[in-house]
């Protein structure tokens, strides 16, 4: 059974989850852990009296609580702020982690990621996060879930995302990279992700400079 973070990587580089498998690296930065924990304090930070200085937010604090008041328009407000379970560890046919919340009514979940949002909808990663997420809720209460959201806390962004065919279809295909992994997949070539990742060095990866590319 793959878990929901093992897919996440298979989706942004196969060759990554090779070395987090070889290595068992697993552990959570303290940093992505602060930005996570916004995730759970959303009423607080949008009290115009809260001291948004020190917190690790990216934007300024007019634009992130100007970004979270349009999340507070979403439906699920209220149950992204008060969700009926945290942190639960869903187990599904072929997947299984956690799910930082789970919504009711409708059954939902949400994921958190300390990263920032794309223009529009959720990355691929944790597109297939939460799309794993769902499935094994989906399979836990035997009910369909049709959609999940996507949080980006230190940008006060959420997304609510559809279970569209597209997005299985990212799942999916995740899915089939983890399987298929039994030795270091071919590396990526110039690739804007290899420029962040921590295997870098190791990977032997060769990425250029705008400078040279020019």
């Amino acid at each position: 059974m793959h878990a929901f973070s093992d897919l996440a990587t298979a989706a942004y580089c196969p060759r990554k989850l090779y070395y987090r498998l070889r290595d068992g690296d697993h552990e959570t930065p303290a940093a992505v852990e602060r930005r996570r924990a916004l995730a759970f304090r959303y009423p607080e930070l949008l009290d115009s009296a809260a001291d948004l200085a020190a917190e690790p937010i990216e934007p300024t604090p007019t634009q992130f609580r100007a970004n979270l008041g349009r999340a507070r328009e979403l439906d699920a407000w209220e149950g992204l702020c008060a969700p009926a379970r945290t942190n639960a560890l869903l187990e599904g046919r072929e997947a299984r982690g956690i799910a930082h919340k789970i919504l009711t009514e409708p059954l939902a979940v949400s994921v958190v990621s300390a990263g920032s949002p794309p223009d529009e909808g959720a990355w691929r990663p944790q597109t297939v996060r939460a799309v794993a997420a769902a499935k094994a809720l989906s399979w836990e209460e035997g009910v369909e879930v049709g959609h999940a959201y996507v949080e980006y806390p230190a940008h006060g962004v959420v997304r609510k995302l559809g279970l569209s065919t597209r997005r299985k279809a990212l799942y999916r295909e995740a899915v089939t990279r983890a399987e298929s992994i039994d030795g270091p997949p071919a590396r990526l070539s110039d690739d804007a992700r290899c420029d962040p990742c921590e295997y870098r060095e190791q990977c032997g990866v060769k990425t250029r400079s705008l400078r040279s590319i020019l």
